[in-house]
């Protein structure tokens, strides 16, 4: 049996490099003053050779850095979520940090214990996909711990960075272009709100655009499904169609997880796009067009809103937290087949 081989200390790599246990550190570190290139060739050399990997909890303890940013994603499950992390990582890997990642399932008791941890494994800083119910908490730790970017999901008011797309007015142009293609039954198909801003700014969008371009109070047209249960997709699917039976319909989804749930339970019902209803909606995942070639589809560019998350979170960690907080807002596109509105 080949004997482990024992951790190669700091100690060691000084001797074998002929030099002192501070300047192997002042290497580990990035500072590079007053050394020579000879010198640091040398010290890389025998780190490579001896295979040593310093020890994260000391260099942590002394130079108060962790290299972690934490994560706190309100629902891993949707696609959204897996490119918006995939945005952040990529930021984080070329900047030198790792990430602590939590899933919280849209709970807010989770999202505060999470972030608890988090803090307790010393991340510098946390990205939060929030679930809108922890506002206060999220400042304090803002204000009193370490700097926190709000990603896609944000508050009424700006007192922590935060990074969206335009959602209202996304909407709003999506509803329009639905109207001057001859759609005057729009129904709103949306998961439960809650306290999801990027939901409730896609609503109100929605509920301006058909009184402002329609001249109709459409609160009655907004169809709230349970993406778990594909009874209530169906249900109000066939609630939307006896409404307005043998005439133009249209369908906005809020989201993709809803727009997959709408597509299914189309085809379930045995109706057709866009003979029976023409639909449309927020995030292109690459297989809504499978149902139909020409559906228009908002893309949000997820990855986008994790890179500048990312970005400016670590902007925030170097100037130690100074400075008010800032506001980045992305603009999502209508992909229509023919065109694009953004």
């Amino acid at each position: 049996m080949r004997e482990e081989r024992s951790l190669i200390t700091i100690n060691e790599v000084a001797k074998a490099a002929g030099v002192s246990k501070t300047t192997i550190s002042r290497y580990l570190n990035g500072k590079f003053e007053y050394m020579s290139q000879d010198t640091k060739k040398r010290i890389q050399s025998v780190i490579e050779e001896l295979k040593y990997r310093p020890s994260n909890v000391a260099k942590t303890l002394k130079s108060n850095k962790s290299g972690m940013i934490g994560v706190i994603i309100a629902d891993i499950g949707s696609q959204f979520s897996s490119i918006l992390l995939k945005g952040i990582g990529d930021v984080c890997e070329a900047h030198g940090y790792q990430v602590m990642i939590a899933n919280v399932d849209n709970d807010p008791r989770k999202e505060r214990e999470y972030i608890e941890s988090l803090l307790d494994n010393r991340v510098e800083g946390i990205i939060v996909n929030t679930t809108g119910y922890n506002d206060d908490f999220l400042v304090e730790i803002n204000e009193t711990r370490v700097p926190i970017v709000l990603a896609d999901r944000t508050m009424k008011e700006l007192k922590i960075d935060s990074v969206a797309t335009n959602n209202y007015n996304m909407t709003f142009t999506t509803i329009e272009y639905l109207v001057e293609k001859g759609y005057k039954n729009i129904a709103f198909f949306t998961e439960p709100p809650m306290k999801n801003s990027a939901r409730h700014l896609r609503r109100q969008g929605y509920l301006d655009a058909m009184k402002n371009l329609l001249n109709v109070s459409a609160e009655d047209l907004i169809y709230t499904i349970d993406s778990t249960d594909k009874k209530t997709t169906i249900k109000a699917i066939e609630e939307f169609n006896n409404r307005y039976k043998n005439k133009l319909k249209a369908i906005f989804t809020v989201n993709g997880v809803t727009l997959l749930n709408v597509l299914q339970g189309i085809q379930e019902c045995h109706y057709k796009i866009p003979e029976d209803f023409y639909v449309c909606g927020y995030e292109d995942w690459g297989w809504a067009r499978l149902a139909y070639s020409e559906i228009p589809v908002i893309t949000q560019h997820s990855y986008e809103v994790g890179v500048e998350s990312a970005k400016m979170l670590i902007k925030r960690i170097n100037s130690k937290g100074k400075g008010k907080p800032k506001y980045k807002e992305l603009e999502a596109k209508l992909v229509t087949g023919s065109s694009n509105k953004s």
